[in-house]
C-alpha cells in the first residue's frame, strides 16, 4: 500500500497566516507543512483539505483516479474548495465498514473527541490507522493487532499513542508518524529530536510512504539523565520522553513536608501534569526498583535522594561526616550506581545541576553540592544519553 502525505500539518497550516511566533517563522522549505491529507494507493483521499489537487500534482499524482474521499473531522481552516470530478466526501459512522473498488478495506474507529478515525486495510494486507487532530481510540480492543503505520497528534496527544501502545495497536515495528503539526511544536531540529524520544517521526508533505517498509526510529534509551537548575524545564522535559509510553512508573523521592504549603503546591502540579495511565511511588530506596522487571521508571529526583541519603548517615555533622559517615554516603551512591548500570528497565532520572552558581556560605552546604556534583557524574557514567536543560532548551551532552 502505498501512502502520499499531501499535507502533515495542523487545520490552519504551518505556518500560520500572519503569526510572528518563533515555529512559524522557522516553519520554511520542508518544515512548511499544510494542513494533514493523505492519498492511499492514488485511489482513497481522507481528509480534503485546501489546496489537495495541486499538493497532489507537486508530488507527482493525479486525483482522477480516487473512487472514495473520507473526512475525519470538522474542517476549521481556511475554505475548501472542491476539485470537480471528486466523489462526495463522507464521515462514515463509527464502526461502520466499507469495502472499496479499488480492494482497500476501511473501518471507522470510535475516538474520545469529536471526529473519526479510518482504519485502512490494502489489498496487499497491510495495515495503517489515521487518527485526526487531537484524537485518540476509544474502546481499544486488549490485545489489538499492531498496525504497520499509524498517523496521529503525537505531539499534541501523546497519551493516544501510549494508549495504542499499551493495547499492542502500535508495536515495535510500527511506523509511527506525526501529522497535524502546529505552531505549538518546536521548531527545526527540536521537533524530530522530541518526536524520536516517542519513537516517532515527521516527513515533509508531498512525501510517499510504503506502508509496511522498514524505517529506523532511534529507541528510547534505556537510561537517560536530565540535569538543569532550578525552573529550568528539567522535569518537564522528562515527563515528555516518557509521555507517549503506558504504564510509566513515576517514583518521587521528595516524600512530604507537614505544614509547607509551598511545597505541597509543587508535589501537586507535578502530579496534575503526569498522565493519568501513571503511576506514583514516593520512596528513596531506589535500588529494588531498579533490579525488579517492570515498565518505566521515571526519577524525580537525585538532589532529593542524596538529601535523604545524606540525612541517614549524618553527613551534615563534621564530626559524624569525619568519623564513618562519608564512607557510609560513597556506599550509598556506589549501590545506586551499580544497580543504575545492571538494571534492564527504562529509566529517567532527573537532577539538578549546581555546581554554577556561587560557593555556599556554609560547610553542609559546600558538602552537599560536592557530593550532588560526583553523584551526577557517576550516575551520568552509566546513562546512553545525558541532557542538560537550560531555560527550557534541552542540550544534549551524550547520545
Amino acid at each position: 500500500m502505498e501512502l502520499t502525505l499531501l499535507g502533515t500539518g495542523a487545520p490552519d497550516g504551518l505556518p500560520r497566516h500572519g503569526c510572528p511566533c518563533a515555529s512559524c517563522a522557522a516553519a520554511v522549505g520542508e518544515e512548511a507543512r499544510a494542513a494533514t491529507s493523505l492519498l492511499v494507493d492514488g485511489a482513497l483521499l481522507i481528509d480534503l483539505t485546501p489546496g489537495a489537487a495541486f499538493a497532489a500534482a507537486r508530488a507527482g499524482y493525479s486525483l482522477v483516479g480516487v473512487r472514495q474521499v473520507l473526512l475525519s473531522h470538522p474542517h476549521a481552516g481556511p475554505a475548501v474548495e472542491f476539485p470537480a470530478g471528486l466523489p462526495a466526501p463522507v464521515r462514515v459512522p463509527d464502526g461502520r465498514r466499507l469495502s472499496l473498488i479499488s480492494g482497500h478495506r476501511v473501518r471507522a474507529v470510535a475516538l474520545d473527541s469529536p471526529g473519526t478515525g479510518y482504519e485502512v486495510t490494502g489489498p496487499d494486507g497491510t495495515r495503517l490507522l489515521y487518527l485526526p487532530p487531537g484524537g485518540a481510540p476509544a474502546g481499544l480492543p486488549d490485545p489489538a493487532e499492531p498496525y504497520d503505520m499509524a498517523l496521529l497528534d503525537v505531539l499534541g496527544r501523546p497519551d493516544a499513542l501510549a494508549a495504542l501502545r499499551a493495547s499492542g495497536a502500535v508495536g515495535a515495528t510500527t511506523d509511527v508518524l506525526a501529522v497535524h503539526l502546529d505552531h505549538t511544536a518546536p521548531p527545526g531540529r527540536e521537533l524530530h529530536r522530541r518526536l524520536a524520544t516517542a519513537g516517532a517521526r515527521a516527513v515533509p508533505d508531498g512525501q510517499t510512504l510504503i506502508v509496511g517498509e522498514y524505517h529506523a526510529v532511534p529507541d528510547l534509551p534505556r537510561r537517560t539523565l536530565v540535569l538543569g537548575g532550578a525552573r529550568s524545564g528539567k522535569s518537564l522535559e522528562a515527563e515528555r520522553r516518557l509521555a507517549a509510553f503506558p504504564d510509566v512508573l513515576y517514583v518521587a523521592t521528595g516524600g512530604t513536608r507537614d505544614g509547607d504549603p509551598e511545597w505541597a503546591a509543587r508535589v501537586k502540579a507535578h502530579r496534575e501534569r503526569r498522565p493519568g495511565s501513571w503511576r506514583t511511588t514516593e520512596t528513596c530506596d531506589l535500588a529494588p526498583l531498579l533490579a525488579e522487571e517492570g515498565p518505566p521508571l521515571l526519577i524525580d529526583c537525585l538532589a532529593l535522594w542524596l538529601t535523604d541519603a545524606m540525612d541517614s548517615v549524618g553527613a551534615w555533622d563534621d564530626d559524624t561526616w569525619a568519623h564513618g559517615g562519608e564512607q557510609a554516603l560513597r556506599e550509598r551512591v556506589s549501590a545506586l550506581v551499580a544497580a543504575v548500570r545492571t538494571t534492564s528497565r527504562t529509566v529517567v532520572a532527573v537532577s539538578n545541576e549546581v555546581g554554577s552558581g556561587v560557593v555556599p556560605a556554609t560547610a553542609s552546604g559546600r558538602r552537599f553540592r560536592d557530593e550532588l556534583g560526583r553523584l551526577n557524574a557517576a550516575f551520568a557514567d552509566e546513562c546512553e544519553h545525558v541532557l542538560l536543560v537550560v531555560a527550557g532548551q534541552p542540550l544534549p551532552l551524550r547520545g
